[in-house]
């Protein structure tokens, strides 16, 4: 019976069954391969920021420095077509101011030298390649050079009549009245172009570069927009009929000596001399006017003329003039005193005579 009552031998449990179920499946763990991975990258990542922002940065850099170079560029072609048109100016008003012995001819060929000149600036500041931040500027310098090339222009065709008789009173005033368009246009650079380009190279930290000055007019003087300065000044031209100064202008050769000996048109004189005599000739200013200038000749027997001047000579006022002759002259002669005309006079054959002086 025992046998009956003993429980059978358990049987082993299985694999399975000595597992119990998981409710739920793992999460499988993580390779540490993956996190060195994702560690490298984020390196990698931060690397190429780095390196695209010293691109950037150095793009930036090479930006700014052409920038910078283009704006002293061009600081500097204006600064040199700026000290080319002063030199122009200079010119023209000096001679304007003193023509010394330029004949019309020679002075209107000089003013059209100017004028082609001036032509040349406006094309060069037409061909300027300012920066952007320059645009304003270079808008104003063309209209500047614009004005003064049209001025000019207008000036050396307007110089050959005012030089001359017919319509001079007319083209001395069109030339007073592009003055005025000169001095416009040194309104507009000294308050608009010069200010906005010295302007924007500070902006840039830029020092060095400002560019000069310009006045085409010197010193802004008003003396030049008046008609009857021009007019004067115009008057000094050798061969010019303009008047230099207001009234009736004219001279007269009142008389010739030789050794304390006055001459005579009509009769010989006979002069004793032991080297090259010295030949007194008195003008008189028998006109209204204050002249200068006035140039006075002796000449022998047709030859050049020995000259002196008279630099300044009132109204009713009479002068002499001694000039020394180089050389001595020989037997009978014919000695020839000359005063050159001052402009705006009229009448001149009282302005020279001629002598038979014989020298032993």
């Amino acid at each position: 019976m025992d046998s009956f009552d003993e429980e059978p031998p358990a049987t082993p449990p299985t694999s399975e069954q000595a597992q119990p179920r998981r409710a739920r499946r793992e999460r499988k763990p993580r390779k540490p391969q993956r996190q060195q991975l994702l560690a490298r990258r984020g390196i990698a990542l931060g690397g190429a920021l780095i390196l695209v922002i010293l691109l950037v940065l150095g793009i930036r850099g090479c930006l700014d420095a052409r920038h910078e170079r283009a704006l002293k560029d061009y600081a500097r072609d204006v600064s040199q077509i700026v000290d080319e048109t002063q030199q122009t100016s200079k010119r023209f008003f000096d001679r304007l101011e003193d023509p010394g012995t330029l004949s019309v001819t020679e002075f209107v060929t000089e003013t059209n030298a100017d004028r082609s000149a001036m032509d040349g600036y406006l094309t060069r500041v037409e061909s300027l390649s300012p920066p952007g931040d320059m645009g304003k500027a270079q808008n104003g310098l063309e209209l500047v050079y614009e004005l003064r090339a049209s001025a000019f222009g207008q000036i050396a065709d307007k110089m050959s009549t005012a030089l001359g008789d017919a319509g001079r009173e007319k083209a001395v005033a069109s030339i007073a009245i592009q003055m005025k368009t000169l001095l416009a246009s040194d309104v507009l650079y000294a308050q608009v172009v010069a200010p906005e380009i010295n302007g924007v190279l500070a902006g840039q930290g830029i020092e060095g570069s400002d560019v000069p000055d310009s006045l085409f007019i010197p010193d802004g003087d008003i003396k030049w927009l008046d008609s009857s300065t021009i007019d004067s000044s115009l008057g000094q031209v050798t061969g010019a009929t303009a008047a230099a100064t207001p009234g009736p202008h004219g001279t007269g050769l009142v008389g010739v000596s030789i050794n304390g000996t006055t001459l005579d048109t009509t009769t010989a004189a006979t002069i004793t001399t032991t080297g090259p005599p010295a030949v007194d000739v008195q003008v008189q200013n028998q006109g209204g006017s204050t002249e200068s200038g006035i140039t006075v000749g002796v000449s022998v027997d047709g030859g050049a003329a020995t000259t002196g001047e008279i630099s300044t000579i009132a109204p009713g006022e009479t002068q002499t003039v001694t000039i020394q002759l180089p050389s001595t002259p020989k037997g009978s002669v014919t000695l020839d005193a000359e005063v050159d005309a001052v402009p705006g006079e009229q009448v001149t054959d009282n302005n020279k005579a001629s002598y038979t002086v014989d020298f032993g």
